[in-house]
């Protein structure tokens, strides 16, 4: 185990964020934390990992395990992403439970407009909605508001609303008026819109409807207003609570850190063996050495820069990053495209030479081309080679074009024939410029997470054209490598120093006697 380490009103956040999180579209890292828990038990029967302790866990606990998950990774949304907020939940149009919930819907409405259809109406059903519009717009109230709670209370008050059924007496139109004009008085200036339409509707069961449809966008208005309040707050005390939760997430489930073990030990290996790769950075050779050395820091830079080249399918993610998997594909498939990218550009200008080197717009021209088709790299039915072929042909025309234009002789047939080949041979992976271009870019990585001023690391060559794009990958990077290492450092520490003194005996630097006392 891992040792312990306009404004909408206000409301009750607690509540929503646990009934909305689950209807978030981008819920993945939850999904991921819980799957990620299922399927290590299967792993472990399969000899890839050590075998989970025999507890056996009661549903209780799994409930209460699911409810810490919703909480954490909903706080670590607030604090990571800050154009975070919560979305309704849009079902595909063709999926079953789109169909299923429409017919239910459906069903619903029909009923209410079958008893207001009867003679005499039938209200029971549509009393029940009142009720529940009427506690929808207190919810919306702050303790202060005591008129227009007075005013909600005394023009819904649903035993008069009932005598007034038995006596056919209720006018539904008139309560609906004050409902959309409290609605009005309490929504964010951006769902003034919806309260126009709806004043228009003459249908009482489509009122209905609409009235329900804007208030749930009134509260999705009211949560996000919540999140945007307490992001502050909950920035100062985001990283205890999450490495509190987190702890407390795996002791429920008697589980262990044997992935993150794993990932740190390869990184550790891979570092001890790296010494005689680092002459394929060229100049940044001597940097790459530096932070190369065998100490925890160095182990654990290399190991987030790993997580750009993970095998997202056939292996889980280690379980401190787990919540930002979504974020190290995302990076790692913009990554995958610049590397693309800054390899047929360093061919293009070795091919063209001095031709083209400084036209204005020319770079700019390529690089659509390129990104346009490496648009859908990251889909199983993309094919690299063929999208390279394509290409080679596309940017053959825009270099004759460019050169035509501006006085330069055309490329021969064996030049044209040459650079098509060139370009198309950087599909492989084993391609010495893909290759080099791959490595200076893990290296410029890793050369920023040791860095003390980062904005000072100067990008390596042949990746200047790619330099901007770089950038914003990096950024992002390092504010989630950053922050992780803030919530989660004491179990790196703790397994590093495992895995260190494991390798001790091969630690660079260090004397027979310092490393027998790091035993």
């Amino acid at each position: 185990m891992p040792l312990e380490p306009g404004e909408p009103r206000s409301h009750n956040a607690e509540e929503d964020s646990e009934s909305t999180c689950h209807n978030r579209q981008d819920d993945s890292e939850v999904q991921n934390l819980q799957n990620q828990l299922r399927q290590s038990t299967e792993i472990a029967h399969s000899g890839n990992t050590l075998p989970l302790p025999p507890n056996l866990v009661s549903v209780e606990e799994l409930i209460e395990a699911e409810k810490g998950v919703c909480n954490m990774a909903l706080a670590h949304e607030i604090v990571v992403d800050e154009s975070f907020v919560i979305k309704q939940r849009d079902l595909p149009e063709s999926s079953f439970e789109k169909t299923l919930e429409d017919i239910m819907k459906k069903a619903f409405w029909d009923s209410l407009r079958a008893q207001l259809n009867e003679d005499p109406p039938v209200y029971d059903h549509a009393i029940k909605l009142l009720g529940e519009i009427k506690e929808s717009l207190l919810s919306f109230l702050l303790p202060g508001h005591t008129r227009l709670r007075n005013q909600i209370n005394e023009v819904l008050d649903l035993e008069l609303i009932k005598q007034e059924a038995e006596n056919g007496a209720l006018h539904i139109p008139k309560l609906a008026d004050f409902i959309i004009g409290m609605m009005g008085t309490l929504c964010a200036p951006i769902r003034d819109d919806d309260i126009k339409i709806i004043r228009d509707i003459t249908d009482v069961v489509e009122l209905f409807r609409e009235i329900f449809a804007v208030l749930d966008l009134m509260k999705l208005d009211m949560v996000n207003f919540a999140i945007s309040s307490i992001r502050p707050h909950l920035m100062k005390q985001s990283v205890d609570y999450e490495r509190k939760s987190f702890q407390e997430f795996f002791d429920k489930q008697h589980g262990s850190l044997e992935i993150t073990t794993e990932w740190l030990q390869e990184a550790a290996s891979e570092l001890l063996s790296s010494d005689a790769d680092t002459s394929v950075y060229d100049g940044a050779a001597a940097d790459a050495k530096d932070i190369s050395t065998l100490c925890p820091t160095s182990v654990l830079n290399h190991a987030y820069v790993k997580l750009l080249k993970w095998d997202h399918d056939n292996r889980l993610f280690p379980e401190p990053v787990l919540m930002d998997q979504s974020r190290f594909e995302e990076m790692q498939r913009e990554l995958n495209q610049l590397t693309i990218t800054a390899a047929v550009l360093l061919v293009i200008y070795n091919m063209t030479g001095a031709a083209l080197s400084g036209l204005s717009g020319f770079l700019d021209r390529l690089k659509r081309v390129i990104k346009v088709l490496l648009t859908d790299m990251h889909m199983l039915s993309f094919h690299l080679s063929e999208a390279m072929v394509s290409m080679s042909e596309q940017i053959c025309v825009e270099v004759n074009k460019c050169l035509s234009q501006h006085g330069f002789s055309l490329l021969t047939t064996e030049k044209e024939t040459a650079l098509k080949g060139q370009i198309q041979a950087i599909s492989s992976p084993d391609n010495s410029v893909h290759k080099l271009i791959d490595a200076r870019i893990q290296t410029f990585l890793k050369m920023i997470l040791a860095s003390s001023n980062p904005k000072s690391v100067a990008v390596p060559g042949g990746l200047g054209p790619v330099r901007t794009e770089l950038e914003e990958v990096t950024v992002k990077f390092l504010h989630l490598v950053n922050y992780n290492k803030l919530v989660f450092s004491p179990y790196y520490d703790t397994i590093l120093i495992k895995v260190l003194k494991k390798n001790g005996s091969q630690l660079p630097g260090l004397s027979e006697e310092e490393q027998l006392s790091s035993r």
